[in-house]
């Protein structure tokens, strides 16, 4: 079992994103993502991911949000739990990250970007949800085949071609 944690920092009609361009071996270069990362020892999800933002961003998280947790299967690895969370405040003075390039990025502009397919869904849901979600995502290789919205286990892939169905229904 894998452990991690994505936040994403808002200010305004923003999000600050990471553009994964400066790890080796990195299963998301290319990729356009939340701040986060994996769990040290004893570290709760709120520990682990505001250990993670302070380290690649530089800032001090003062208001966060804990909005749902994300599981991710895809045969032949571990499954992974990641805990999602917002913020919008903060403080500091932001740093050059280490695994990617930083950038404020129009919420409206985020679906132009280079996403996996199943940031698309979380996403939507942190826009239109307010209240805890849990979202199940299964893939082959980087193919979307499932996606499952809890607590009412609401099939959220159109199964005819595997992407994101528009509208979530409560």
């Amino acid at each position: 079992m894998h452990l991690s944690t994505l936040c994403y920092l808002e200010q305004g009609e923003t999000y600050l994103m990471m553009y994964r361009n400066k790890k080796t071996n990195d299963n998301n270069q290319g990729k356009w993502i939340g701040i986060g990362g994996k769990f040290q020892e004893g570290e709760t999800p709120e520990e682990c991911m505001l250990r993670e933002v302070k380290e690649e961003t530089g800032y001090t998280l003062t208001r966060y949000f804990y909005r749902g947790l994300v599981t991710f299967v895809q045969d032949g690895q571990e499954t992974e739990y990641m805990h999602l969370f917002t913020a919008d405040r903060w403080k500091g003075t932001p740093i050059e990250c280490t695994e990617g390039t930083l950038a404020w990025v129009n919420k409206k502009d985020v679906f132009q970007l280079n996403l996996w397919e199943g940031d698309r869904i979380f996403f939507r849901l942190l826009e239109e949800r307010q209240n805890y979600f849990s979202l199940k995502l299964r893939y082959m290789g980087e193919k979307l085949t499932e996606a499952i919205c809890y607590p009412t286990q609401e099939e959220i892939l159109d199964q005819k071609d595997c992407s994101a169905v528009s509208d979530f229904r409560e």
